[in-house]
């Protein structure tokens, strides 16, 4: 079943155009990942499927009883909303029942009759259900006080509330405009899960990688205002584009060996005396255009480093704690010279504090941060707050440097390098207040390599920046003559530039890991496995020894009579925790306004799934130890 027609859809701002004659079917089961350089459109495409914005020409067309529930870049916040009203900002119904509700049960003078009729009211919208969801999707996105005003909350908390109300409310066609944004990486694998199972279509701009090549089954590439579809994920993706790519290159091929000739034939003197030779003569400039266009669309970085002495940076006995609470807790650590390094952790655990401790804008609490004197420290942080967004974008540059020196003793000026960044002489002249956020993230970017740095330090630098300056800031760091640190969530990124990771595991503790994100994730969970099995592989060990000891003294292998005991019992005991288990989800999905009462069942739950899966590991321990003993038996 066909949801949505977009239909010769066509947009430009001022000179540039963003979308031109674009056509595109959303159908039922479609999970589609839209891609492509920051200022080609996608936000824009997605607001004019939303019906959020008008194009310039063509239409939209929305199924009839088709609903969209759709997460722009910036979300409207209502300061004076608590967080559950929020989340239901778009079912007003639902929203006043909740609040009613829980404003009558605070109300000693509340009759029985108005509750009456406000529970059955909420039966009758299924409000309920969809209090208890909304709770729990809230409660995986880390925001755990429903009743906080928005107007008190983060800027990320607030995109996380925004998510939870796009995912809350029942659509047909999900639009969400870089939902990875602000969420750590445990929060994003929830979100992976969850939109593989949600029944719907799905269309999405993101940056992640790696959720595109769970989550998607098409990508949609933007560029220079056409559009190109792909069936698959994103690893099928790059193997059709590269081989779009290669038909173009060889097509390339030939329109420079037909432009060399019809240029040979220029300069001999051609006339335009009649229409033949004209028309050649206005076929050789569109050739000449049309070559202009095609060199323009690649983004490079080639940029020096200052030179960088012995001495780096060294960090000994790091503390730091805000309002009492301790975000780094005891942390020493020498940077190297060609230090790559991934930090990971919760939001809010102090990742941002560490950075800005080794780049000296913070202070620690106590402790030394001993910087070398040849250090030159190129920051990009999550906020492009000292951004002078009146000037010229190539003010801007130039304000970090007129001119830089390439990787082979080149200079390079400003303008060159912009051109390099895809800002065209006409955007280079464009006041920064009118270019999109994701052009202001990429300038951003362009004037911190421009200063030339030595130690490199990314704060979120996968939020806003486009998968392909993403895969050439990749490239430039593993060029990179100096240390690398970065914040990021982006598992693709860490994978991909990572040897260590540091984990904010909570009250200040960083632990640190060898490896990219992959290999610590692989290295964690076997900590979290032997951590939770401690107990389980002691018993094991004791029982392996006392085996060793049985085959020295000849005695038969046999359960001991503990063993027996729980081999008799174990059966019953797991059928026992899985209906424990049903009853709490049946009691979180009808627990009302109760946010304690929510967090105690959730935190039941979560206990009870820990057992069982020790009992499991348990059940398959016995059962080999049974077999073990029969075999031992029927050989004896």
């Amino acid at each position: 079943m066909n949801l949505l027609s977009a239909e010769n859809i066509s947009k430009s701002y001022s000179e540039k155009q963003l979308l031109n004659n674009i056509n595109l079917g959303i159908n039922e089961g479609d999970k589609i990942g839209i891609i492509g350089v920051n200022g080609t459109g996608k936000s824009t495409f997605l607001k004019i499927l939303s019906k959020v914005e008008e194009p310039d020409e063509g239409r939209v067309i929305i199924g009839n009883s088709v609903t969209i529930e759709y997460l722009p870049q910036n979300p409207y916040f209502d300061p004076e909303a608590t967080v559950l009203e929020q989340v239901f900002k778009g079912n007003s119904e639902v929203m006043k029942l909740i609040r009613d509700y829980e404003e009558a049960l605070q109300n000693p003078d509340s009759s029985g009759e108005k509750l009456i009729k406000l529970t059955h009211a909420m039966d009758t919208l299924n409000a309920w259900t969809l209090e208890s969801e909304a709770k729990t999707i809230l409660t995986k996105l880390g925001v755990l006080d429903f009743s906080a005003k928005v107007a008190n909350l983060s800027g990320g908390q607030k995109k996380r509330i925004a998510l939870a109300s796009a995912l809350i409310n029942p659509s047909d066609l999900l639009i969400l405009d870089e939902p990875t944004n602000h969420l750590d990486n445990d929060t994003i694998d929830w979100l992976e899960q969850y939109l593989n199972k949600r029944k719907g279509a799905l269309l999405m701009i993101t940056h992640d990688r790696y959720f595109l090549d769970r989550v998607v089954n098409e990508i949609i590439e933007l560029d220079s205002g056409n559009l190109y579809l792909y069936k698959g994920n994103y690893s099928i993706f790059l193997e059709k584009k590269a081989e779009r790519e290669e038909i173009e290159n060889a097509n390339e091929k030939k329109r420079q060996s037909l432009f060399k000739k019809e240029l040979a034939w220029i300069r001999r003197g051609a006339k335009a005396r009649t229409t033949k030779q004209k028309a050649r003569i206005d076929r050789f400039e569109k050739l000449s255009d049309s070559l202009s266009d095609a060199a323009e669309d690649k983004l490079e970085i080639s940029v020096g480093s200052s030179r960088l002495g012995k001495k780096i940076i060294e960090l000994e006995h790091i503390n730091k704690a805000f309002d009492y609470k301790k975000v780094i807790d005891d942390f020493t650590y020498i940077i190297l010279r060609n230090d790559r390094i991934g930090i990971i952790g919760q939001n809010g655990s102090g990742k941002s504090t560490l950075m800005n401790v080794i780049s000296g804008k913070i202070n620690p609490d106590s402790g030394i941060v001993d910087v070398g004197e040849t250090v030159k420290i190129g920051y990009y942080t999550q906020e492009n707050y000292h951004m002078d967004e009146s000037l010229r974008a190539i003010e801007y540059i130039r304000e970090g440097a007129e001119y830089i020196e390439n990787a082979e003793g080149y200079k390079i000026t400003a303008s060159q390098m912009m051109e390099r960044f895809l800002f065209s002489g006409t955007l280079q002249w464009t006041p920064i207040s009118k270019l999109s956020g994701g052009e202001k993230r990429r300038l951003y970017l362009l004037r911190v390599l421009m200063e030339a740095p030595n130690i490199l330090l990314l704060d979120e630098p996968t939020n806003d920046l486009d998968i392909e300056t993403l895969t050439i800031l990749e490239d430039y760091i593993d060029d990179f003559q100096g240390a690398v640190i970065a914040v990021s969530h982006d598992r693709y990124f860490l994978d991909r530039i990572a040897e260590k990771i540091f984990l904010f595991e909570g009250q200040g503790k960083i632990k640190q890991y060898t490896g990219n994100y992959t290999e610590f994730r692989e290295i964690k969970e076997t900590e979290d496995d032997i951590a939770n099995n401690s107990r389980d592989n002691n018993k094991q060990n004791v029982n392996k020894n006392s085996d060793t000891v049985d085959k020295k003294k000849e005695k038969p292998l046999k359960f001991s009579f503990k063993e027996q005991k729980e081999y008799d019992e174990i059966d019953s005991v797991i059928l026992e925790l899985e209906c424990k288990i049903e009853e709490t989800e049946e009691k979180i999905n009808g627990a009302s306004s109760d946010y304690n009462l929510l967090q105690d069942l959730l935190k039941e739950k979560d206990t009870l799934e820990k057992q069982l899966e020790e009992k499991m590991d348990r059940w398959v321990y016995l059962n080999e130890l049974a077999e073990k003993i029969t075999d031992a038996k029927q050989n004896k």
